[in-house]
């Protein structure tokens, strides 16, 4: 089985934050990798990586990084694949991580989600995945159908809870 979505961390300390992801893909049943790699400490490697993904089969990258955050836009710079960055949030309360990922100069974009947002970001790849595999949009249709029906029995749930002023 290869990878088609590949998850890449600054550093371990980021894993936390990815487990979201990783237990997502893993549910959905989507092949994934789960490496560190830092655009600071080892960019060799990070630019090799991000050259050779989509030859490996790799079709959407989630990379997660904290504190100055380049790691998804390096990647995004080597690589005509999707890139989700995830802002983690190790100092600056993340707004530092935030900007960063954000902040991305014209042609290469970074498509960002929320300060930890691990699971958006495995949820963003399975959007991307499914416009071209149907079993996949199944997937993802039924995802989000029980999302629906979790709201709706928190309602029916609610209903029954009783206040003397509760109308």
């Amino acid at each position: 089985m290869k990878p088609i979505v590949s998850i890449i961390m600054g550093s371990t300390s980021d894993l936390p934050v990815l487990q979201a992801a990783c237990q997502f893909l893993n549910q959905m049943q989507i092949p994934f990798e789960l490496n560190a790699l830092s655009a600071h400490r080892t960019p060799d490697e990070v630019a090799l990586f991000a050259k050779n993904a989509q030859s490996r089969g790799v079709r959407v990258i989630i990379a997660a990084a904290g504190m100055a955050a380049h790691l998804p836009g390096v990647i995004a710079s080597f690589t005509p694949l999707p890139v989700i960055g995830v802002p983690v949030k190790a100092s600056l309360e993340g707004l530092d991580s935030i900007l960063a990922i954000l902040q991305m100069p014209p042609g290469i974009p970074v498509a960002t989600v929320a300060l930890n947002g691990a699971l958006n970001a495995a949820i963003l790849a399975l959007q991307i995945l499914a416009l071209s595999d149907e079993a996949l949009m199944q997937k993802l249709l039924n995802y989000k159908l029980a999302l629906k029906n979790k709201i709706t029995q928190a309602n029916e749930e609610l209903s029954s809870i009783t206040y003397e002023y509760k109308v």
